[in-house]
């Protein structure tokens, strides 16, 4: 029978959280016990009572009642209470203290206070937070951090626009791609990588009304970032407490107007701290040395107090050169300062650019070729190296050198460092577009309505009025036509119908201009014809779009068609589909390639087959014929087709807007369109810039699409989230298709789990299967689920103790080993990225009994699938037992891990000196002959480099876990 005294201090092993507990009267088999920290009282049968006695060991610090602490040197026994010897932690003097005064606070949250009072954890719980240590270290020293994660396909320019410009400091590029080519992604993951990085915390995006919803969906549903998007009502809800409304959010979605229409919004945004601001449409930042917009001096201010911007259209020039110099300068006004300066320096560029040409060739280079490149080599002698064999008759050296010179070339070149540009010219894995004109009878009821709408609307006929003549159905209802509906009449949709059904292999997306005719248009095939079918509207829920997108998503069991308005036309992929119907057209020719880029897209395995039903003879023919024979934007892009348009649209919206239509109506127009579109594809290829296609190109884009697959297909994350599942209690439902739904449940070990919901959530660690369901979370180890739990574990006391058997006859029974994990990690703050250098890192030590450390030698691994479990009671025994002996190992421990902590802090601190100093010096060269690098760079990587040095030297190292094995015969 354990022995009782009044006043001893026990702890509960089933009710932990209740404190230390004090013995309050015995009455022979019975004790009580009083929690004074919680008020509660506990009455126990003494043979059985599950406590576990508060002792502590030589060295320990023990916190007293009377608010002081005590460093303990020895330990005595009076009539049954412990007393405490040793030093005052505060004064140093003598103290001493009994075992009644102990704090009743005082937290048992070390591995061994927890392992010596009976809180000990299971096997599998150790072996998670060794596991959770391991990877997370893997993770942070990994060059991949923020690339890997982003749920997008691996497509090679993207990963090097997003990797180059992604890992500097403060980057401030302009993201001019041609439209499907992923601006938007590109900007995504550099603004992915910035923040789980360290590098930036406050992001604003500024962009066109229209956009705001397209962006903090893509944010969210690619890159796990949660904007908020700031209005007027938003920021008015700040006007009563005087907060500046865009210091109240971290990540801050706003529409350009907002800030360049009312002073006092512009002033609050430029007061608050940016680390990056991105500027989508940036074309629309008209400017000119006398009169620039609005919309450009608000960006400038913000551009001038804003660490890095992102500037992204995919119509860097065709705006006017002086307005491409004008965005330039918003990103380096001291390298841009002067416009005539620009053309200047853009000549020399061009003698650079055409060195490259003769590079990329096969021909040898002439003799004035290799004088020039060797006048360029100021820097570091590599250039003349590699000129003496750039003509060599064996292939493998003339390339090898040839691509030595090309990246010198790209590193000097003007604009290439803050202007990435690639177009589908010179980027492959486009499908082919097949287009497919059907010609349809125009009804009698249309015509009549039509020609009510003219009338109504001949006065002074708006953009909208001549836009409603391409719906007719809007037309024929807005006419009022209750008694017999558009569909009935409208040839359109039995040629639809009868197409799908025909088809019925091949998913169809159909976009038309409004909800309305969206919602009849799925109602008639569903009711009338039996087509299964889903609809996808700006009326929904980003849920209700979701769900829908998943539905024509499967690819099994989903529906066939999906009939979208022309929110259907924004920032969605559909591209496992290549069946496009055009149920309508829109005026504006960069909408029609945002519809047709839902299907046309980078990573398209299929042709595309593009279905234009229109009424002959009327404005839906000419609207046809013009996109098509005019600038030829159905067969292939047309990034000019905007500037086409704008400059016909005065005659060309007069044309439209009439009742009969024939060829004669269009053709001038459709004849100017082809001399405007030629004139300016002649000009884009005499100012092919070949170094900037090959900056934006680049060469690394394979190798890290590579990296990142092997990263997906390694089995590592599934095995340890399903065991962090298990071991918090989070309920698994396998959904098939490599999907998986977990929820919360009553008995998990934290009550609020990362990034899961009440409602739970699907899941999948598939890269595939998450690029073609809109409603499944893609994990990674970059997702928030993951680095959430990296946290949770890391700061709370799960599986910092376990006691295991090993099974062993080839040892004495009751040989015991003690097992101890250390982390070493410092303190310096996230910007300065101390993940890349010196992670928490762990140290694991494996001490036998005369304190050899075998850790080298039995690894981890191996050593953990021999150890069996054991109860409870039987592990706080041995606990017990070993107790003495575990603490004096403890103590050896500590010595170790100071002198392998030694070693990991130079060892890192030479990282530091080598990767830092190396791009120090690279960019300090660079900058003698490329002005785009900036001062700024440069002081940035001299003050990281400095501090990161200074904080890992005063890094630490603290007992993170420890394990007792003991032998076992049995």
């Amino acid at each position: 029978m354990t022995d009782f005294a009044l006043g001893q201090r026990w702890i509960s092993d089933s009710e932990s959280d209740l404190g230390l507990g004090t013995v309050v009267a015995i009455q022979g088999r019975r004790i009580s016990m009083l929690f004074p920290a919680t008020g509660e009282q506990r009455e126990y049968v003494s043979d059985t009572a599950p406590l576990t006695r508060v002792t502590f060991n030589k060295g320990d610090k023990v916190d007293s009642a009377d608010e002081w602490s005590i460093i303990v040197e020895d330990i005595e026994e009076a009539d049954g209470l412990y007393i405490y010897f040793g030093k005052n932690a505060d004064t140093g003097e003598d103290a001493s203290l009994i075992e009644t005064r102990i704090n009743h606070h005082l937290k048992l949250n070390k591995p061994q206070d927890r392992l010596f009072t009976g809180q000990i954890d299971r096997n599998d719980w150790y072996d998670l937070r060794y596991q959770s240590r391991k990877f997370q270290f893997n993770y942070q020293t990994n060059d991949l951090v923020g690339l890997n994660g982003a749920r997008t396909s691996l497509i090679p320019h993207q990963l090097h626009i997003a990797k180059e410009a992604g890992q500097r400091f403060a980057p401030r590029v302009l993201l001019s791609d041609e439209v499907g080519l992923g601006k938007t992604i590109e900007a995504g993951m550099i603004i992915h990588q910035q923040i789980l990085t360290g590098r930036a915390s406050r992001v604003l995006i500024l962009l066109p009304e229209t956009l705001q919803y397209q962006w903090l969906v893509e944010m969210l549903r690619r890159f796990n970032l949660s904007f908020s998007i700031f209005d007027e009502e938003r920021c008015a809800e700040y006007a009563e407490s005087g907060e500046n409304p865009f210091e109240t959010e971290q990540l801050i979605i706003c529409p350009l107007k907002l800030l360049s229409e009312s002073e006092q919004r512009q002033k609050q945004a430029c007061a608050a701290s940016w680390d990056l601001v991105v500027v989508d449409e940036a074309h629309h930042l008209k400017w000119s040395p006398e009169q620039p917009s609005a919309e450009y001096s608000c960006v400038e201010q913000l551009a001038a107090i804003s660490k890095g911007l992102l500037l992204l259209t995919a119509t860097p020039d065709q705006l006017g050169h002086e307005s491409h110099f004008a965005r330039l300068r918003l990103l380096d006004k001291e390298r841009f300062y002067d416009y005539e300066s620009f053309v200047k320096d853009e000549a020399s560029f061009k003698q650079t650019a055409d060195l490259a040409k003769a590079l990329i060739g096969e021909g040898n280079l002439a003799a004035d070729d290799i004088s020039q490149l060797n006048s360029l080599d100021a820097n570091n002698g590599e250039i003349e190296q590699a000129l003496l064999t750039v003509n060599s008759q064996d292939a493998e050296e003339r390339l090898t050198s040839r691509k030595v010179i090309l990246a010198n070339l790209i590193d000097r070149h003007g604009t290439g460092r803050v202007l990435f540009r690639n177009t589908r010219a010179s980027v492959q894995g486009f499908p082919q577009r097949h287009v497919n004109p059907v010609e349809l009878d125009y009804p009698e009821e249309y015509l009549s309505s039509t020609r009510w709408w003219l009338n109504r609307h001949q006065d002074q006929p708006k953009v909208q009025d001549v836009a409603a003549l391409l719906t007719p159905e809007f037309v024929y209802e807005a006419e009022g036509h209750e008694d017999q509906p558009w569909w009935l009449v409208d040839p359109r949709v039995d040629w639809l119908s009868e197409k799908i059904k025909a088809d019925k292999s091949n998913k169809y997306l159909v976009i038309c201009a409004k909800a309305s005719t969206a919602l009849t248009l799925e109602k008639a095939f569903r009711t009338l014809q039996g087509i299964n079918s889903a609809v996808f509207h700006e009326g929904m829920s980003i849920i209700e779009r979701d769900r829908a997108a998943a539905w024509f998503a499967d690819m099994e069991e989903g529906c066939q068609v999906l009939i979208c308005s022309e929110i259907g036309s924004e920032g969605r992929n559909f591209q496992f589909a290549n069946q496009l119907v055009l149920f309508d057209l829109p005026l504006n020719p960069d909408l029609l390639e945002q519809r047709i880029g839902r299907l046309d897209r980078i990573g398209q395995r299929n042709d595309i087959d593009i279905h234009i039903p229109y009424f002959s003879g009327t404005a839906s023919e000419s609207m046809f014929k013009w996109l098509h024979q005019g600038i030829n934007a159905f067969a292939d892009t047309c990034p000019a087709g905007v500037n086409v348009f704008e400059q016909q649209a005065d005659g060309l919206l007069d044309a439209l807007f009439q009742l009969e239509h024939d060829d004669a109506v269009v053709a001038p127009f459709i004849d100017q369109a082809q001399a405007i579109i030629t004139d300016l594809n002649k000009q884009m290829e005499q100012g092919r810039d070949i170094l900037l296609e090959l900056n934006s190109k680049g060469t690394d884009g394979e190798a890290i699409a590579d990296a990142i697959l092997e990263m997906d297909d390694d089995t590592s994350l599934i095995a340890f989230m399903f065991q962090v599942f298990d071991v918090y209690g989070v309920q698994q439902e396998e959904k098939g298709n490599q999907c998986l739904v977990v929820k919360p449940t009553e008995h998990m070990l934290e009550p609020h789990f990362p990034e899961l919901t009440d409602e739970g959530m699907t899941i999948s660690f598939d890269r595939e299967t998450a690029l073609t369901r809109d409603d499944v979370r893609f994990v990674s180890w970059d997702h928030p689920m993951v680095q959430g739990c990296f946290d949770m574990i890391a700061r709370s006391e799960v599986g910092n103790n376990a006691v295991s058997i090993l099974p062993n006859k080839a040892l004495p029974e009751g040989t015991f080993f003690v097992e101890l994990m250390y982390v070493v990690e410092t303190a310096a703050p996230k910007h300065l990225q101390p993940g890349r250098f010196l992670p928490p890192t762990p140290v694991r030590l494996l001490l036998d009994k005369s304190g050899n450390n075998l850790a080298a030698k039995v690894a981890y691994e191996g050593f953990n699938k021999q150890l069996k479990p054991v109860n409870k009671q039987t592990a706080s025994q041995l606990a017990t037992a070993l107790q003495t002996a575990v603490h004096q190992l403890i103590g050896v421990g500590e010595g170790i891990a100071q002198q392998q902590m030694q070693q990991i802090v130079e060892q890192a601190q030479e990282r530091v000196e080598v990767k830092l100093a190396a791009e120090l010096s690279r960019l300090q060269s660079l900058q003698q002959v490329n002005p785009s690098i900036r001062d700024v760079e440069l002081t940035a990587l001299e003050q990281q480099r400095a501090e990161l040095k200074d904080y890992i030297g005063q890094a630490g190292v603290q007992l993170d876990a420890v394990r007792l094995i003991v032998v076992s015969h049995q």
